[in-house]
Order: structure tokens, then C-alpha cells, then sequence
């Protein structure tokens, strides 16, 4: 009798949650895996249809390219700066509203506004901030100073760095908020009556348990980092100056020339990377559980 059992994974109650997950997954699949695992097929390949399998020729060319090498090093210029500014000054704001505070929910609310404004509004206030005729180049301008074309300069990467961590910082001061918050309190209390200082309590309670999820918002900020993309965008269009040209720059203008190989290449060598990145921080965060344990 018990041969007719269905096994444990595709019990009743296993079953129901697959139901509810299947439309989701389905279309995760149709519009993201698919179409994804296309695009690697195609860079090995010298056309989309009826092309002829060329290996990695595709990626040589690639790789050859003055206009990638730029898009690739202006990515990784940003993302090395902007993502430990980001990491350090939420993680600050954390500390600061981890305290008990008076309009401690009014500025929660106010630092993680920016997440539900829509792409257009926050290009508009940018725009009326950084403009040429804009209130930054205005007050310049007051006082005697020259105005500034923000974005047809090295100021540019600047700006995007500043809007960049202006978008996110309220998500991963939340984030870190969450973390402090489930630190016990009675670990700063034994360290108080040990005679630990504010420094030590911070690098060897708040830091150290802190860990989990600081790898998290590391690994979160990276992905968010190559999202700069639509705000850069609309900010400077299709070629924007050289110091903010981004890989999704680059493979934007491929696939409007229709050099599908060369984009489909190039996102694959991208999310390699980003592969890379999350396999190296969850190997470094269960390195540190096992340490806990």
C-alpha cells in the first residue's frame, strides 16, 4: 500500500505552494531564462538566424573593443566608488536612528522615499538641480562663479554617484537597521561590565554580528549599481560623456545597431562577473556561520 504513497516532496501540503508559485515561475522562465540562455547560444554564433557556430570569436572582438574597454573601466570606477560610499554612510544612518529618537520614523520614511518615486520625477528634480540655467548653476552664478555643463564633465560621474547613493541609501540603512536591531542587548551590557569601550563594542559586537547582513547589502548594492543605467539614460542620452559611458551603455548601442553578438557576448561576460561576485560574498558568509557555529 505505502508504494502508492506520493513521495514526501509531492505531499499535499508540498504540492499547494508549487501551484501558487508555478504562474510566477513560468513567466520567470518564458522572459528572463529562455531568453537569456538565447543570448549565450547567439554569442557563439556569427548570426541569429541561420548562423554558423564561431566559438569565441565573438568575445575576442569584444574584448578588442576600445569602446568596451572604456564602458568596462567606467563601470568599475563607479562601482568602487559608489557602493562603499553608499555602505558606509547607511550604515552611519543606521547607527544614528538604531537610538531612540524623536522623529526617528519621520526620517526612515524620509530616507526611503526616493525607492518609491518613479524614474521620470527623480531625473525632473535632478534636472532642475544640475541643469545649465538649473538652482545649482543659479547660485553659482550669484556668487560670481562660472556655471558648470555637470554632465558634459568629470563632474558627471560626480553627479551619477551622488544620485545613485541619494536613491538607495534609504533601503540599505533599513536594511542594516534590521541587523543592529536583532543584536541581543545584553552582548553591549557584558561588555560594558567588562570594561570593553564604544570602539571595541563596535568592532567586536556590532561589526562581527553585523556580518550576515553587510555581505547582503554589499551584494545588493553591487546589482543596484549596474541599474544606474536608466537614470544616466535620461540624464545624457545614448552617448553621454566619456567618464559615465557604462556597459549598459555600450550594450544599449549594440542592440540598436543590431549587433546582436556583440551585446549578447557582452551581457554574458557581465553576468559572469556578477556570478563571480555573489559566489565569492556567500562563500564568505557561510565561512562566517560556520565560524559562529
Amino acid at each position: 500500500m505505502n508504494k502508492f504513497l506520493l513521495p514526501t516532496w509531492l505531499g499535499k501540503e508540498s504540492i499547494v505552494p508549487w501551484i501558487f508559485l508555478a504562474p510566477s515561475a513560468a513567466g520567470f522562465i518564458l522572459f528572463y531564462i529562455i531568453p537569456f540562455g538565447m543570448g549565450i547560444v547567439y554569442s557563439f554564433t556569427d548570426a541569429t538566424i541561420g548562423g554558423s557556430f564561431v566559438g569565441f570569436d565573438n568575445y575576442t572582438a569584444l574584448l578588442s573593443s576600445k569602446s568596451f574597454h572604456k564602458a568596462s573601466m567606467n563601470t568599475l570606477l563607479f562601482t568602487s566608488i559608489s557602493v562603499p560610499l553608499l555602505i558606509l554612510l547607511s550604515l552611519i544612518l543606521a547607527i544614528l536612528l538604531n537610538r531612540q529618537l524623536v522623529i526617528r520614523d519621520w526620517l526612515q520614511t524620509s530616507f526611503v522615499l526616493p525607492l518609491v518615486v518613479p524614474v521620470a520625477s527623480i531625473i525632473m528634480i535632478w534636472q532642475i538641480f544640475i541643469d545649465w540655467n538649473g538652482a545649482l548653476n543659479a547660485w553659482l552664478h550669484s556668487h560670481n562663479w562660472g556655471r558648470i555643463d555637470w554632465m558634459q564633465s568629470d563632474g558627471s560621474l560626480g553627479v551619477l554617484v551622488i544620485l545613485y547613493i541619494w536613491k538607495n541609501i534609504g533601503y540599505d540603512m533599513i536594511l542594516f537597521l534590521a541587523g543592529l536591531q536583532a543584536i541581543p542587548v545584553s552582548y553591549y551590557e557584558s561588555a560594558r561590565i567588562d570594561g570593553a569601550s564604544k570602539l571595541r563594542q563596535f568592532v567586536h559586537i556590532t561589526l562581527v554580528y553585523l556580518t550576515p547582513t553587510m555581505i547582503f547589502v554589499v551584494l545588493i548594492s553591487i546589482i543596484n549599481s549596474f541599474k544606474v543605467f536608466r537614470e544616466t539614460y535620461l540624464l545624457a542620452g545614448d552617448y553621454p560623456y566619456d567618464r559615465i559611458y557604462m556597459l549598459q551603455h555600450y550594450m544599449n548601442n549594440m542592440f540598436f545597431s543590431l549587433d546582436i553578438q556583440k551585446l549578447t557576448a557582452g551581457a554574458s561576460l557581465m553576468v559572469g562577473c556578477i556570478l563571480i561576485i555573489v559566489f565569492v560574498l556567500l562563500t564568505i558568509e557561510r565561512r562566517f556561520q560556520s565560524f559562529m557555529e
